[in-house]
């Protein structure tokens, strides 16, 4: 073995210090991985500093952002500050958030008056860190370097000598009723900002939301006023800023809440209570390095290091800390609870592979997330679809069911259980308010909470038809599912009856399969077959065809609980693969939208794993690369890149509260993941490369395993996964079937 292989090994198994003698995991992690749009895709990223689930996150801002535009984006050429935001995801919207700008010469209040130049040659961004030069003219340039901790930010602005310095606080932008103010005995500028961008899509008013701030400078300012936004002699307080002399360094620090400025201050006293630029960062960066070195991996080169690391970093970010020492404010009752909190759980997205990474990166995390969504429940009714921060009726069924049965599934019990089962069961018996009335439109505004819209016609008919409810045969197929992940609470908790009546409603999905299509079809409620629909992008999916971001082809293999059942209905595993053959070669496998990430792992459901390990690694290949354009599709949260994640370890969950993984191709000739409990699981694979993507033989801890799947438990146990790569399909695997689901 050569010195250089001998490296290799020692760092699949290695302590932190051991991933090279120069670089720790931070050093291969790119946030601008995402942030750019390419002939892949746009990942709708943010290079963001922050804590993993940090509450606030900064990042540069070269766009004013809103629904459907983040605030930072690498093709844009100027910076007009830098954003305290809360903004999850590219299609939600912000709240809360304040910005940061230094500023020479005249002020300039307005976003487009206040842009300065940049380049990425200038540009270090990292998840510890940021610094960047800003173009200032024929005044110097300014450089500009920020660092964080869970709840605040610490800024240094280096300004140039030939003008006098500033440092803009903006508290709100145009007809949002903001406040600043200043005060320079205590060197602070303090406010908050009540913006919530998606407050029309959810039910209720909150007339207590706000998103305070505390400002502290470490140098005497000479001047320090608050301003207009849209005038700089206005007397209003919409922003802040402070004057300095010229050609000093500045540092800034902003402590953030969701209770009051004294809570604001208080966190930022409490996470940076000294003026340690350095100490923060160093600290940020050894938070971040000892959740990422946690995956070691070899067989790899550093651009493979870059995109694992950072599609941890990326999934770390999700669900974001609401809670402040203590206590939260709730956006489901607009008062201030004791307790944690947590928010921005893109649940349609991230049920099917970011929850369940969660709980193998974090598991120290998931107690208080699911308490987090039944305290939403207890605040406000229902556990939410999609808090930022309160409900927004994003996206369709109940999905945080599959969230509580994955925790029971896995052993998770620092929840409260009773309150657990009455919030999925609510879910699953309650129909919304103006349930048959309304259609349920995708984003219709100021609806009352949409819950399982159409469950009144799923609960008589089987189904939801499409001539009632918008999206319905969607809603069918998902309902299905978390009617299956209720019935595993039920037993999980000894109540058998519920366990067998959601278990039987489970299989509603089989209502909608059409043999004549042999694909999924949705139904009127007269029982007819209503038309198919010609694809995402066709205006008669959600209102006649019934489906959500998809059609018939995307959604037929959705049941992720009852692929037996698929099975049964199209006739066997031969007709079943053949399906799935010309789902891919028809092109109608859309990776970039979340409905389509399980379906390369189907064949292993037909008895054709070779084809699942073909396909899986061609995927990878396809739409992820460790440039700035190199993520397909909205990151949604991390859900892009836990599926990346997977398959590069080599499995994937395809009915993630199952506590099943089905089996792929392991991207790496060596992985280790150390685990909470302390245990490694390693995955190994002899004659592993690009062109040797077949399995050829498997055992787990030396005992031959010829199913393609493996458990929650194997995994815990700190198992060993070995597998010999080949380039040509075998046979391994394929005489594996899923089990028939039985309400007998």
């Amino acid at each position: 073995m050569t010195r250089f292989a001998i490296a290799l090994a020692m760092l699949t198994f290695g302590s932190l210090s051991s991933l090279a003698a120069s670089k720790d995991a931070v050093s291969y992690v790119n946030p601008l991985i995402g942030t750019q749009r390419s002939a892949i895709g746009y990942g709708g990223t943010m290079p963001f500093v922050t804590t993993p689930f940090g509450m606030t996150d900064w990042t540069p801002q070269t766009r004013q952002n809103k629904i459907s535009v983040v605030s930072y984006n690498y093709d844009d050429t100027t910076i007009s500050g830098f954003i305290g935001t809360h903004q999850p995801a590219i299609w939600m919207g912000d709240y809360g958030y304040v910005t940061v700008i230094p500023q020479v010469g005249e002020l300039r209040t307005t976003p487009e008056s206040h842009k300065l130049p940049y380049n990425h040659a200038s540009e270090t961004a990292r998840p510890d860190y940021y610094r960047v030069s800003l173009d200032a003219g024929a005044d110097g340039k300014i450089d500009a370097e920020m660092t964080a901790t869970e709840r605040c930010s610490i800024f240094r602005f280096t300004f140039p000598t030939s003008a006098e310095a500033r440092v803009i606080i903006e508290a709100s932008r145009p007809g949002i009723a903001g406040m600043a103010s200043a005060n320079p005995e205590a060197r602070e500028i303090t406010g908050y900002n009540p913006h919530r961008m998606d407050a029309h899509l959810g039910p209720f008013a909150l007339p207590n939301f706000k998103g305070y701030f505390v400002v502290q400078f470490q140098q005497a300012p000479v001047d320090m006023k608050t301003y207009g936004m849209d005038d700089a002699k206005a007397e209003s307080s919409r922003g802040a800023y402070a004057e300095f002399k010229p050609g000093q360094t500045i540092q800034v620090r902003v402590g953030t809440s969701f209770i009051s400025i004294e809570q604001a201050r208080a966190n930022l006293q409490r996470e940076i209570p000294e003026w340690n630029f350095q100490s923060v960062q160093q600290n940020l960066r050894a938070a971040w390095n000892d959740k990422l070195s946690r995956l070691q991996l070899s067989g790899a080169t550093d651009e493979n290091r870059t995109l694992l690391y950072t599609a941890i970093y990326h999934a770390l970010l999700y669900p974001r800390a609401f809670s402040e020492y203590g206590h939260y404010y709730s956006a489901f009752d607009d008062t201030i609870h004791a307790g944690e909190s947590y928010t921005a759980y893109s649940i349609w997205d991230t049920f099917r592979a970011e929850n369940s990474m969660l709980t193998l990166l974090a598991p120290e995390r998931i107690d208080g997330m699911i308490t987090a969504l039944l305290q939403n429940f207890k605040e406000g009714g229902w556990m939410p679809k999609w808090p930022n921060p309160s409900y927004t009726n994003i996206m369709i069924a109940t999905h945080a069911d599959s969230l509580v049965a994955e925790a029971f599934r896995k052993g998770f019990h620092g929840f409260d259980q009773q309150v657990a089962w009455q919030a999925v069961y609510k879910d699953a018996m309650t129909p919304p308010d103006g349930d048959t009335t309304r259609r349920w439109l995708d984003r219709e505004e100021h609806t009352p909470y949409e819950a399982r819209a159409g469950l009144t016609y799923y609960t008589q008919l089987g189904y939801i038809p499409t001539d009632k409810t918008d999206e319905a045969s969607s809603r069918t197929l998902e309902d299905s599912y978390d009617d299956w992940c209720v019935a595993q609470i039920a037993k999980a908790l000894g109540r058998t009856k519920d366990y067998r009546f959601f278990l039987k409603r489970s299989l509603n999905d089989r209502n909608l399969y059409n043999p004549a299509l042999g694909l999924m079809n949705g139904k009127t409620s007269d029982g007819k077959w209503a038309p198919i629909g010609g694809g995402r992008d066709d205006n008669e999916n959600r209102s006649v065809s019934g489906w959500t971001e998809g059609d018939a082809w995307v959604y037929t293999w959705s049941p992720l609980h009852d692929q037996a059942g698929l099975i049964q209905l199209m006739g066997g595993a031969e007709n079943y693969d053949a399906k799935l053959d010309q789902h891919f070669s028809g092109g109608h496998n859309v990776h970039n939208n979340e409905p389509s990430h399980h379906y390369g792992y189907l064949y292993d459901f037909g008895g054709q794993p070779w084809k699942t390990q073909a396909m899986v690694r061609k995927i990878a290949a396809k739409e992820y690369d460790a440039s700035p354009g190199g993520l397909d599709g909205d990151d949604d949260c991390g859900q892009m890149s836990a599926w990346l994640l997977f398959t590069a370890m080599g499995f994937y969950p395809v009915n993630p509260a199952s506590g099943e993984y089905m089996i792929g191709s392991p991207m790496y000739a060596q992985l280790s993941l150390t685990l909470a409990n302390g245990n490694t699981f390693r995955v190994e694979a002899s004659n592993n490369s690009a062109e040797n993507v077949y399995i050829q033989s498997a055992s787990l801890n030396g005992n031959p395993l010829d199913i393609p799947v493996i458990t929650w438990e194997q995994i815990q146990a700190g198992s060993t996964l070995h597998f010999v790569m080949g380039p040509k399909p075998s046979e391994w695997g394929s005489k594996w079937r899923p089990s028939l689901i039985s309400v007998n």
